[in-house]
């Protein structure tokens, strides 16, 4: 699977860098987002960046992902036939997920916060950022390894996986709430989010829901075969589960403090995935 997955998840890592080139204009955004989804679905040659666009990433590494894309792109025909369709399935989702996000939240701010519609909106989006690279792990690993990737029925496993996926990414979303809000974005669906107890409730409610899709990760990685993918597929949901149980009562002073668990968190999660 290592060779799909790594270049996929290198193109997905190079769109949302340049999704998050907050430094340049929106317009030159979309447009290079918009290219690099042609580039990688239809096939349609190298994009090109303009320079304000290179100088919106502050990180020198991810502005050289970025300078790096015919590098990157050149790798997709060394794949299978099979998996590259895997690939540009996956980034065709994801971009167009990117692209809903910042069109969508074109005009928030700070003093005028935009929220998702309704709960089909925010589910619309977890699947499309997340929820789709769950059913793309579970589709390589039954074309690459056949009957050792699972136990379990494919299209079974693919709901586990796409569940999984949108629960991880809820799990970024209910983290970072206070500062999305600062910038005028409100990914949980809400008539006023200014409103702090009302984001508070429906902080709460999602909280659950994030913990009933992080369990099906669980139980979606259990069935798995191979003990190195055993550990990288349940690594996720042992990070996840803690900061779910930090952020439950949580106030909003202590939620604007960002919450993480500690690293010795992480290193136990890591023993616990290993066995």
């Amino acid at each position: 699977m290592r060779s799909a997955a790594s270049l996929a998840y290198l193109l997905a890592r190079s769109s949302d860098t340049l999704a998050d080139a907050s430094d340049a204009p929106l317009d030159l955004r979309l447009d290079a987002l918009t290219q690099f989804r042609r580039a990688i679905v239809e096939q349609s040659g190298s994009p090109r960046w303009p320079i304000a666009v290179l100088n919106g990433v502050a990180d020198f590494r991810e502005r050289r992902l970025l300078e790096s894309a015919d590098d990157i792109l050149s790798q997709l025909k060394f794949l299978p036939e099979g998996e590259v369709h895997l690939v540009r399935e996956v980034l065709e989702t994801i971009v167009s997920g990117q692209l809903f996000d910042l069109q969508y939240f074109t005009n928030a701010s700070s003093r005028n916060p935009v929220a998702l519609e309704n709960d089909i909106a925010l589910e619309d989006y977890t699947w499309r950022v997340a929820g789709c690279v769950g059913a793309f792990w579970t589709k390589l690993g039954f074309l690459t390894l056949g009957d050792r990737f699972s136990n379990n029925d494919q299209s079974r496993l693919i709901e586990k996986g796409i569940s999984y996926g949108k629960g991880l990414q809820l799990v970024n979303i209910l983290r970072d709430l206070p500062a999305d809000i600062a910038v005028g974005r409100c990914y949980l669906p809400i008539s006023d989010p200014h409103d702090r107890v009302a984001l508070l409730a429906c902080h709460s409610g999602w909280l659950d829901r994030a913990k009933s899709w992080i369990a099906e990760g669980e139980d979606y990685a259990k069935s798995l075969k191979i003990r190195r993918l055993r550990t990288a597929t349940v690594l996720p949901a042992r990070i996840a589960l803690p900061t779910l149980e930090a952020m439950q009562g949580v106030s909003w002073d202590r939620l604007q403090e960002r919450i993480k668990v500690p690293r010795s968190t992480v290193y136990r999660a890591l023993i616990r995935a290993l066995f």
